[in-house]
């Protein structure tokens, strides 16, 4: 059993007296509704965040006075759903880096929270480790300047969905900015993809037009909004990727999102279009998610 597996289970075997426990579920309830967007930092990966529930659980068990001062503290609704289990940074001058790595806990799947976990924890050390070489090279090249801040926030927690959007923001003489997403069914416990919505691959056209027509109006209402509709940028925008970035918001609207320099001119940064229903509900397999 792990650590965080203990940990989940001391919690769940802890007896908490009735009072406290309506103290508890009140703050986890409004934790919900605030919606936090990041979470509590622990430097220390699972061994600190085990050590800070720990401390927590005692805490609100030995005082019940405690506990209810804490009802408005949000972070009683995040630490069993996202939070940094390791935050690496560097500060030397013309080198700066800031990584932090979430971690999900709480879901039933255990198979799925694992490959989740391991697949932010690999990304985030493998970005660390090249932006360390790449500063090495640097140096002995006489210096620069290099900066990477990669970090998450949680987009979407409701009862059902739990949408995070994960950012990574690379600069040197100018900067990119890449964004990826997960969005989870937490009933159901599954990924879901965006081909996953709908009946077959008759979406990417309907979007398709919906964007483009979206991008002209922009364009016309703000002479600041600019869109790569022709070649006086680069190529034209002509279709979504079938798996293109998305996240599903707490009202059930798709989210589609787009990187900096992917539709846009690098001032205009990460794009997203918010698709209406009405565009795709014919298409969608079902309501559950997307109404």
């Amino acid at each position: 059993m792990s650590k965080m597996d203990k940990l989940k289970k001391d919690y769940e075997d802890i007896d908490i007296p009735e009072e406290l426990d309506s103290i508890v579920k009140a703050s986890i309830q409004e934790a919900k509704r605030k919606r936090i967007k990041k979470r509590p930092v622990f430097r220390n990966s699972f061994i600190g965040v085990a050590a800070a529930a720990a401390i927590f659980i005692g805490s609100i068990n030995v005082s019940p006075a405690f506990a209810k001062s804490m009802v408005n503290v949000p972070i009683l609704g995040s630490i069993v759903e996202v939070f940094t289990v390791q935050q690496l940074t560097v500060d030397e001058g013309t080198y700066q880096a800031d990584v932090s790595t979430p971690g999900i806990t709480g879901l039933e799947d255990e198979e799925l929270q694992a490959t989740l976990n391991e697949k932010y924890a690999v990304e985030n050390r493998e970005l660390f480790e090249k932006f360390e070489k790449e500063i090495a090279e640097l140096k002995e090249a006489g210096g620069g300047h290099l900066g990477v801040d990669a970090g998450y926030e949680v987009l979407t927690d409701n009862d059902r969905i739990l949408s995070i959007m994960r950012y990574q923001v690379n600069t040197v003489a100018s900067s990119s900015t890449t964004m990826s997403y997960d969005t989870i069914d937490k009933i159901d416990n599954v990924l879901i993809t965006l081909p996953s919505l709908f009946k077959d691959d008759s979406y990417i056209e309907a979007i398709n037009a919906y964007i483009a027509e979206e991008m002209e109006r922009q364009m016309a209402a703000d002479e600041m909004i600019s869109y790569f509709t022709d070649n006086e940028y680069g190529e034209g925008f002509t279709t979504i990727k079938p798996d293109q970035n998305f996240y599903i918001t707490d009202d059930q609207k798709l989210v589609l999102s787009f990187d900096k320099y992917e539709v846009a001119p690098g001032y205009m940064g990460v794009v997203t279009f918010e698709i209406p229903t009405d565009i795709v509900k014919d298409l969608l397999v079902s309501d559950v998610y997307i109404r």
